[in-house]
This record gives structure tokens, C-alpha cells and sequence, in this order.
């Protein structure tokens, strides 16, 4: 069995976030750095859009400026996702794709097993809703998103600790319709949390997402290497820190 490196939680900016998925991703595929789990927060908070989104159609860039809240351009596709700096646990799992099923849905079912039996093991029943989001009673606990590049897959996840829609809703723009109190109650009955679940802490949901990622696999404990935090970096300015990249649709 192929080991995977795990590298336990830790707060970045949304730039360096991304810098690092899409520097490990080269570094897996040139065979010098192993199949990746990586666990992070965002620090400060943070929107991020999907590859096909256009910033100004899906974020407040005045609220964001504002309140202090990074907006980057992801390499996956999907909407706009609010990063509350202490709501959520991400994770990002890198590894060659043929790692895991080609089905699109399927190798999402299999990652997405491992959330499910992290919740599980706090008391919650979660279950998977295709193509890529985890339901606790018809309501989301967990989003995920994808992309496959020169043979390496890239799928990285939100699970969600705990929910502030407010401040949500300011920081993105809701098309079509006014932000009200009805609105914001409806959003509130389809979106679920931890915190909303269960009294546990977040540190508990971090050692619980460990267990869950490390169950079926062979897991060796490490950190980032230079050449990856280089690397990131320059993707950084490059790409993730270039108006060109974030405000290209």
C-alpha cells in the first residue's frame, strides 16, 4: 500500500493555501514528494471562487475590503465558499489519480467516507449526497471540490465547525435577491454544523478527521519541505496573488 504524508492542522492565508495544494500537486507528480492529507484553517478568514466563477458577479469586494477578508480564486471548480477562520477544518488530499476510482462520483464516495466516519465517531450521522456534499438530515455539513491535472488528483473539503450566515451573506453577493431575515432562516434550515450537532470542540473534530483519513491507508506524519514552501510561494505571486488570475471572468 502506497504511504500517504499526513500533515496535521494549521492556519495559512487563502493565497498560501492554494499555493501549497497546487505545489504539492507538482511535486507528487514528479514522484518527489508523497501522496498528501494536509488539514488547514484560514487565517484571516476568507472567500474563495470557484476556476470558472467571476469575482465581481459572486463577492461583495467592499464587505470583504472591509472586514478584512481575503478573497483567492481556487484551481477547483464550484461556487463561492465563506472560510470562517474558526467554523470550519479544511482539508486538501493529493495523490496520483490512479490512487482512486476514475468515476468522478465514486472517488469523491470514497474520500468523502472518511469525513462520514470522522462525524461518526462524534455521534453524527452523516451521509453522502452526490456529487460532492455530506448531509446531516437533508441539511450540508461538508462541501468538496475537484480537479484532476497530468495524472494527479486534487480534492479539497470544508467541514463545517460552526456557521455565522450573516456574515456570510454580506461578504457574498445573493443574486436576485434581497437579504432578509426570511432568507437567512431558509439558508440556516439547509446548512448544518458541528457545533449545531454536538457540544464537541474543534480540536476534538480535528483528531477525529485524523482517525478517519488515516483508517484505510498507510500514514506517516510530516510536515511541509522547503522546496514545497518555495515553490508556493512563487505560485503565489505568479498566480493566486495576480489580479490577472483572481479577476480573469
Amino acid at each position: 500500500m502506497k504511504k500517504f504524508r499526513m500533515i496535521t492542522f494549521q492556519y495559512f492565508n487563502a493565497i498560501t493555501n492554494m499555493g501549497l495544494d497546487e505545489a504539492i500537486m507538482e511535486f507528487v507528480r514528479k514522484g518527489i514528494s508523497q501522496p498528501t492529507i494536509r488539514f488547514y484553517g484560514w487565517d484571516p478568514s476568507a472567500v474563495s471562487i470557484g476556476v470558472f466563477q467571476g469575482v465581481r458577479n459572486e463577492v461583495n469586494l467592499d464587505a470583504t475590503k472591509k472586514a478584512g477578508v481575503d478573497v483567492v480564486r481556487r484551481l477547483t471548480g464550484g461556487g463561492a465558499v465563506y472560510h470562517d477562520r474558526l467554523g470550519e477544518v479544511t482539508y486538501s488530499l493529493i495523490a496520483p489519480l490512479e490512487m482512486f476510482p476514475t468515476n468522478i462520483i465514486e472517488s469523491y464516495r470514497v474520500i468523502c467516507d472518511d469525513i462520514i466516519f470522522a462525524l461518526k465517531e462524534l455521534g453524527i450521522d452523516a451521509v453522502f449526497s452526490p456529487i460532492n456534499d455530506l448531509l446531516v438530515n437533508e441539511q450540508k455539513i461538508s462541501g468538496n471540490a475537484q480537479t484532476r491535472r497530468n495524472g494527479i488528483l486534487l480534492q479539497h473539503g470544508t467541514i463545517l465547525y460552526s456557521v455565522d450566515v450573516e456574515t456570510m451573506f454580506s461578504l457574498l453577493n445573493v443574486s436576485d435577491q434581497k437579504i432578509s431575515d426570511k432568507l437567512i432562516k431558509s439558508v440556516q434550515k439547509r446548512v448544518t454544523s458541528v457545533v449545531d450537532q454536538t457540544g464537541v470542540s474543534m480540536e476534538e473534530l480535528k483528531n477525529a478527521l485524523i482517525q478517519g483519513f488515516q483508517r484505510n491507508r498507510n500514514i506517516e506524519f510530516g510536515t511541509y519541505s522547503e522546496q514545497e514552501i518555495h515553490r508556493a510561494q512563487e505560485l503565489v505571486q505568479e498566480r493566486f496573488n495576480n489580479d490577472v488570475w483572481t479577476f480573469r471572468l
